[in-house]
C-alpha cells in the first residue's frame, strides 16, 4: 500500500471510530467525580480500573508571569524544593533543622546585605561567605537522604516522578499501586502544609547552571530575545528559569512568601486517574489534605500587553546555524477563536505533507526543518502563534522570510482545502481519543481544563468548536492577525570574519 492510501485509510478508520468516541465522552462524566474540600482545594477523580495504578497531576495556578522584578526563577525554584520534603520527611532532627536552617538564613541575610552595598568590603563579604557555608554544612548535616521524599516513592514503586514549570503554572505528577494512594495523599499533603527550604542556596546553585545551559544555547537564547521583543509590559517577557542576577539574590524567605501567596489550597487543582471508588478515596482526601488551612487565593494579574503597533525585529549574531523566528500577538487560548489557530497550525506543520514542510524543505530546500506553534510563552494570556525554520546550508533568512510571508498571504487571500480542514478536524478528534488512554495524560488534560475554564467538561466542549470551523474563519482569523504591525521577527545571523572584526 502506498503511503498515500495508507494515510487515508487511518484517517478513515479513525473517522469511523469518532462515533464511539462521542459514547465515551457521554459516559466519561458518570465515571468522574469533582470534589472540592473546605479548603477550597479542588479534586477530580477519574475511575479507570485497567490496572491497578492511578496516576495524578497536582496543578498550581501560578507560574513565572507571576513573578516581579527581583524574584524572577522563583516559581521554578519552589518546584526543586518541593521535592526537599518536610519536617516529617528528609530529616534525622527536625528540631534541631530547624535552628540549623534558621541560622543558615540569617547568615545569608548578612552576607546579602554586605555584597549587595554601595560600598560592599570585599573582605567582609569574604567572611560573611565563610560564615553562611559553615552554617549550611550544620543543617546538612540534620538530611536524611533514605527518607528522602523521592527516595521514598522510589523504594513504594512509584514510576514518574517529575515536576515542571511554565509561565501559567507549576505542576507535580507521578504514577503509584491504587493501593498506596494514602501513602500518596500524605506525601503530597505533607510537602504542601509546612515545606521545609533544605539546601536553599545549594539548589539555587543548581538552577542558575540551568540559565547558564539556556545562555550556551543559539536557539534558547534566540527564544531568549524574541520573546523580551515582542512582550513590552506583560510578565510573559520574562524567562521562566529566571534572569541571573535574581537567581543569585533571592532568598528562602521570599521563597516562603512566595508559597503563602500562590500556594493557598483555593489555587490547586489535583486530578487522579486510574483504579479508584471516589467513595473510598475522598475520606483519605479528607483527613490529609483537609488538614491544611484556608487562606486567600491570590489576587490576579493586572499588567495587560498593549496592542503592538509597529513590526519589531531583532538580530541575533553567533557562530552556529542560522534560525528564522516570527511571531504575531493572539488572544488567550480560552478565546473562541483557537480552535481556529490549531487548524492553522496544523494545516502549516503537521507532519510532511504540511504547507510549511512542502514548500520549504521538500520543493524548494530552503530549509532543514520548519514548523509553527501557538501558545507562545502561556496559553492563559493573550500570547503569541510562531512561525520557526532552519534554513539550509548557504540560504539566508530573507530567503526563508520571503516564502513564509508568500504561505501566509495565501492563506489570507485564498480558502484551505476541503482536505486540509477535514484532516485538521479528523487528527484532532483522533489525538483526544489517543490521550484520553494514557492516565498521566489524561489528569494533565483535566487540571488544564477546569484551571483555564473551572470545567473539566471543556476538554470534550472543545470538539465541537473543532467542527464548527469554517474557511472563512481560518481567512478571518489570518487577515486579523498576520499583520506586518503585529509581527516580531527574531534571526540568528552566523557571525562573519567581518563582523568580528569590526567589533573589535
Amino acid at each position: 500500500m502506498s503511503r498515500q492510501l495508507a494515510a487515508r485509510a487511518a484517517l478513515a478508520l479513525f473517522a469511523l471510530a469518532l462515533p464511539a468516541l462521542g459514547q465515551d465522552l457521554k459516559s466519561f462524566e458518570e465515571r468522574t467525580t469533582l470534589h472540592k474540600l473546605a479548603n477550597g482545594w479542588t479534586f477530580i477523580l477519574v475511575e479507570r480500573p485497567t490496572a491497578p495504578v492511578f496516576a495524578f497531576c497536582t496543578l498550581a495556578d501560578v507560574g513565572s508571569a507571576q513573578e516581579v522584578p527581583g524574584i524572577t526563577g522563583l516559581a521554578h525554584m519552589f518546584e526543586h524544593m518541593a521535592f526537599k520534603g518536610g519536617p516529617k520527611i528528609g530529616t534525622r532532627d527536625w528540631t534541631s533543622e530547624k535552628k540549623a536552617l534558621e541560622a543558615v538564613e540569617t547568615a545569608y541575610a548578612a552576607y546579602q546585605a554586605e555584597r549587595l552595598s554601595p560600598k560592599s568590603d570585599l573582605k567582609k563579604v569574604e567572611t560573611l561567605l565563610a560564615e553562611l557555608r559553615a552554617r549550611q554544612q550544620e543543617a546538612s548535616s540534620f538530611i536524611d537522604e533514605t527518607g528522602s521524599f523521592d527516595t521514598i516513592l522510589a523504594r513504594e514503586g512509584a514510576t514518574g516522578i517529575n515536576a515542571m514549570t511554565g509561565p501559567d503554572d507549576t505542576r507535580y505528577f507521578y504514577s503509584l499501586a491504587s493501593n498506596k494512594l494514602e501513602l500518596f495523599a500524605f506525601l503530597e499533603s505533607e510537602r504542601f502544609l509546612h515545606p521545609v527550604f533544605r539546601e536553599f542556596y545549594q539548589e539555587r546553585d543548581v538552577v542558575q547552571e540551568e540559565r547558564r545551559m539556556g545562555e550556551n544555547s543559539p536557539f534558547g537564547r534566540l527564544l531568549d530575545q524574541f520573546q523580551t521583543t515582542a512582550f513590552e509590559a506583560h510578565p510573559y517577557k520574562q524567562p521562566t528559569v529566571g534572569y541571573m542576577s535574581d537567581l543569585q539574590s533571592f532568598t528562602a524567605t521570599d521563597a516562603q512568601k512566595f508559597f503563602d501567596t500562590y500556594y493557598a489550597p483555593s489555587n490547586l487543582i489535583t486530578v487522579i486517574v486510574g483504579d479508584i471508588k471516589p467513595a473510598a478515596v475522598i475520606p483519605v482526601l479528607e483527613k490529609y489534605f483537609g488538614r491544611i488551612a484556608a487562606r486567600p487565593g491570590p489576587q490576579p494579574l493586572r499588567t495587560v500587553e498593549p496592542p503592538q503597533d509597529a513590526e519589531k525585529i531583532v538580530v541575533l549574531e553567533n557562530a552556529a546555524q542560522p534560525i528564522y523566528l516570527e511571531g504575531y500577538h493572539k488572544p488567550a487560548n480560552t478565546h473562541p477563536d483557537q480552535p481556529v489557530y490549531d487548524a492553522i497550525d496544523d494545516i502549516f506543520s503537521r507532519g510532511r505533507t504540511s504547507r510549511l514542510y512542502r514548500t520549504l524543505v521538500r520543493d524548494k530546500k530552503l530549509a532543514v526543518q520548519a514548523g509553527s506553534f501557538s501558545g507562545y510563552p502561556g496559553t492563559k494570556y493573550p500570547n503569541l502563534w510562531a512561525i520557526f525554520a532552519m534554513p539550509a546550508y548557504g540560504v539566508t533568512n530573507e530567503q526563508v522570510q520571503e516564502v513564509v510571508h508568500a504561505e501566509i498571504a495565501r492563506l489570507q487571500n485564498e480558502d484551505v482545502t476541503d482536505e486540509e480542514l477535514t484532516k485538521f478536524k479528523t487528527r484532532t478528534k483522533a489525538d483526544l481519543l489517543r490521550n484520553m488512554r494514557d492516565n498521566q495524560t489524561l489528569a494533565d488534560l483535566l487540571a488544564d481544563q477546569q484551571r483555564l475554564y473551572g470545567d473539566w467538561r471543556e476538554l470534550f466542549h472543545y470538539l465541537d468548536r473543532i467542527d464548527k470551523v469554517t474557511k472563512a474563519d481560518i481567512r478571518r482569523v489570518a487577515n486579523e492577525t498576520f499583520q506586518k504591525n503585529n509581527r516580531t521577527v527574531a534571526m540568528s545571523k552566523t557571525r562573519t570574519s567581518a563582523t568580528k572584526e569590526s567589533t573589535r
